[in-house]
């Protein structure tokens, strides 16, 4: 395989591992509770958090790429320390999450197939182990979360053919919303968390420093890459937006338990519930290997050990996830607490970065970090940061 064809593959596979890993069970429930909230309107929503996410997630790649650092190597260098206590923030987070994504995987199984869900917590763990199993894991999990992605896009669009949503109202509600935009406020910070916060940001970014493209003659591949990343997860977005919106703009209420499965049984039947529980299903698994990859690959650097049995730490990851699960059932508060870590993680990672990116020392002699970027990232650092700390301090107080 020529090189140019090897790391076209490693860049498309890294911005489908991104946006595959963003797009898991709660990104399904997000989209149709917020589209049945605030319908037509959410299309601003979906523009400004994707516009936001965009800087975010450059910063982040831009710096990382560059220099062929992954995330707690940079934040060891911006402050010596620092590196453990976001790794500690990445995988405790990525853990618990998985948990969950094992939960919606369950979920798929049952609405696809009708599999009892304790079946289906083995089955979706096992399933993302098997790519891990494999001799080329890395080319598996592109080649897995690509199908995977693609299928979810296709299924979703015939069912926005099936319900007919108003398209016209969309186009011009995702400009001027009708529910006004402070209203809409608290849905762009929550979807900006869910778009690229905890390790979502890091998974492509990761992906492209294993696949060795790294460093300044590569920024214009890295750069497309994190763009197309942000695309595909927005495609999708956009897709599943309109296929609820076909349905609630009907005056229909969505089941709060499983709003997404319920859009597309009222709006294409029978064959759209099964439809939802294909699209559950493949959002479930890419999470969990987006999960497990990216957690992983913050503690392989600590210790030589870890890099040399990577796959093998990975297994162990989605097995503990799938246990978890099995155990417990639904860890309502283990939840609880990594979605007020996770809150923090964008602001502290990206702050990180954006200290880092004027660093000769770090980033090299040559290299010019675009003032327009870093000015935008600073802004969503500030925004992110108000959400993490609000949202921490809540959840926390809730759980006590």
């Amino acid at each position: 395989m020529s090189e140019k064809k090897k790391n076209g593959g490693a860049l498309l596979g890294a911005a489908f591992l991104m946006a595959t890993s963003a797009i898991g069970p709660g990104f399904l429930t997000q989209t149709s509770k917020f589209t049945s909230d605030f319908q037509a309107s959410f299309g601003f929503v979906i523009l400004i958090s994707i516009l936001l996410s965009a800087v975010a997630q450059m910063n982040i790649w831009r710096v990382l790429c560059v220099t062929g650092l992954r995330g707690q190597e940079v934040a060891n260098k911006v402050l010596p320390g620092l590196g453990y206590l976001v790794a500690f923030m990445v995988v405790l987070g990525g853990l618990v999450f998985n948990i969950g994504n094992v939960g919606g995987g369950a979920l798929g199984f049952n609405t696809l197939l009708g599999i009892p869900t304790k079946v289906g917590y083995v089955l979706a763990g096992v399933l993302a182990i098997l790519v891990f199993l494999s001799r080329n894991a890395k080319g598996a999990m592109d080649t897995l979360t690509k199908v995977l992605g693609a299928i979810m896009i296709v299924v979703i669009f015939i069912v926005i053919v099936v319900v007919k949503p108003p398209v016209g109202s969309a186009i011009k509600n995702t400009f001027v919303p009708d529910a006004g935009v402070q209203a809409l406020v608290p849905a762009i910070i929550t979807l900006l968390g869910g778009t690229v916060g905890g390790y979502i940001t890091f998974a492509g970014a990761h992906r492209l420093i294993d696949a060795g493209i790294t460093g300044e003659k590569n920024l214009k591949e890295i750069n497309k890459s994190s763009v197309m990343g942000i695309g595909i997860a927005t495609i999708v977005r956009i897709f599943l937006f309109l296929a609820v919106l076909g349905v609630v703009v009907k005056g229909v209420a969505l089941d709060p338990a499983n709003p997404a499965a319920d859009a597309f049984r009222k709006g294409a039947g029978e064959i759209g519930y099964r439809f939802a529980g294909l699209v559950l299903l493949c959002a479930a698994i890419t999470s969990i290997i987006g999960a497990a990859y990216t957690s992983v690959s913050f503690l392989k650097t600590f210790h030589p050990a870890i890099e040399k049995h990577e796959n093998g730490v990975i297994i162990g990851f989605i097995a503990a996830s799938t246990l978890i699960m099995l155990i417990l059932g639904n860890p309502a508060t283990l939840l609880v607490v990594a979605g007020a870590l996770n809150g923090l993680i964008l602001p502290i990672t990206l702050g990180i970065c954006l200290i880092a990116s004027k660093k000769k020392a770090i980033m090299g002699e040559n290299y010019h970090h675009p003032a327009w970027l870093l000015v935008l990232g600073i802004i969503v650092v500030i925004i992110s940061a108000y959400l993490g700390i609000t949202t921490f301090v809540s959840n926390l107080g809730s759980l006590f």
